[in-house]
């Protein structure tokens, strides 16, 4: 699957998906500052194992589905949102991180999926290899990862 991410002029960046086989599809991504939100789940998709929106996508989900609420797929988001929340605030220790992430999948009422100190050290790499990529795409340029 390609992901194409193109920098918009206004409150939104897009992303675009292209399968190997059916149509490609399109979707808005809110500018946060930061990179793209869905970039983070390729960051941290593509260096676990565990599933989430983009692997959902990959296997034939459409990019604009409501998840069913798996546990999975419901603990790679509060990873997501916890790495997200970093990049707004300013790293912290590999444990706290850790331990914010479990509180806000337990606050969820879902189950954790195991992320060891290694595993978030090698995202932050992705999210920082990312971010300064991103950094230098111009308004109306692409970044196109594959996944």
């Amino acid at each position: 699957m390609r992901l194409t991410f193109t920098k918009g002029t206004g409150k939104y960046d897009d992303l675009r998906i292209e399968h190997e086989s059916g149509p490609a599809e399109t979707i808005a991504c809110p500018k946060q500052g930061i990179i793209p939100h869905d970039m983070i789940h390729y960051a941290v998709e593509s260096t676990l194992t565990h599933r989430g929106f983009l692997s959902l996508v990959a296997d034939g989900s459409p990019a604009s589905f409501a998840t069913a609420g798996e546990d999975t797929e419901n603990a790679i988001e509060r990873l997501v949102e916890t790495l997200q929340a970093e990049m707004w605030g300013g790293l912290v220790p590999v444990a706290n991180l850790i331990a914010t992430y479990e509180h806000a999948c337990a606050a969820s009422g879902h189950r954790i999926v195991p992320v060891s100190a290694h595993d978030v050290e090698a995202i932050r790499g992705r999210i920082d290899q990312l971010s300064a990529e991103w950094e230098k795409i111009p308004v109306r340029g692409s970044l196109t990862l594959s996944f």
